[in-house]
């Protein structure tokens, strides 16, 4: 009896190795056959599951930001039966930081995949920014949820305080792969913006509290 393929798990295989190419190579340099020799399929299989590069790419980004989603929900875990506002901020935002091979792949191949964008008319044409406006979303509505319930400063504007917070974030991690300061260092400059923003003190969910 012919063994049953899934599918799912099959796409999923050859993202993962997409995002393991593009982690070492950097996305620009990687091509369908690399993903397949990576994965150790063929390039027909790969082009079965994928007709073209950009629905390749799409679905790569998928499958990295459904692993980052499940890493910052287990630091919202570590943190306790009610977090409450900022430990969940501070979640995401330390979740993507460099600490680690994990999370340093992350923020290599996602700002890839945005630099790439503004060159591949193919590729800016896919929704992959969604997930970043979906991130804003959060952070800008427990930012607003917090200052009703009177935990920061009265002056705050959830909307523009979570894109800073966003941007720094992703400014931060940027320095960490370039080599010009280390991850504790990034998580202080982050925990440090916090306690502008949140009268009371959150649980440390920096990378070196892991």
């Amino acid at each position: 009896m012919p063994k049953r393929v899934d599918h799912d798990e099959r796409r999923a295989e050859i993202a993962e190795a997409l995002v393991r190419v593009a982690g070492r190579r950097g996305l620009h340099a990687v091509g369908m056959r690399d993903v397949a020799a990576e994965a150790g399929v063929s390039l027909r299989l790969v082009q079965y599951y994928f007709e073209t590069k950009e629905k390749l790419l799409l679905h790569g980004l998928r499958h990295l930001t459904a692993g980052f989603t499940e890493r910052v929900a287990a630091r919202v875990r570590a943190a306790g039966d009610d977090p409450g506002p900022r430990a969940l901020i501070e979640a995401l935002l330390t979740a993507s930081l460099p600490a680690d091979e994990e999370s340093r792949r992350f923020h290599l191949v996602l700002t890839s995949y945005a630099v790439l964008a503004m060159t591949d008319e193919q590729l800016a044409a896919q929704p992959f920014l969604d997930d970043s406006d979906a991130a804003e979303d959060t952070v800008a509505r427990l930012l607003q949820e917090a200052k009703e319930a009177g935990l920061t400063r009265p002056d705050v504007d959830a909307r523009a305080d979570a894109i800073g917070l966003l941007a720094m974030a992703a400014g931060l991690g940027t320095a960490v792969l370039a080599g010009q300061r280390g991850p504790e260092s990034a998580a202080a400059a982050l925990t440090h913006h916090l306690d502008r923003i949140f009268l009371s003190d959150g649980l440390d969910l920096s990378p070196s509290g892991d």
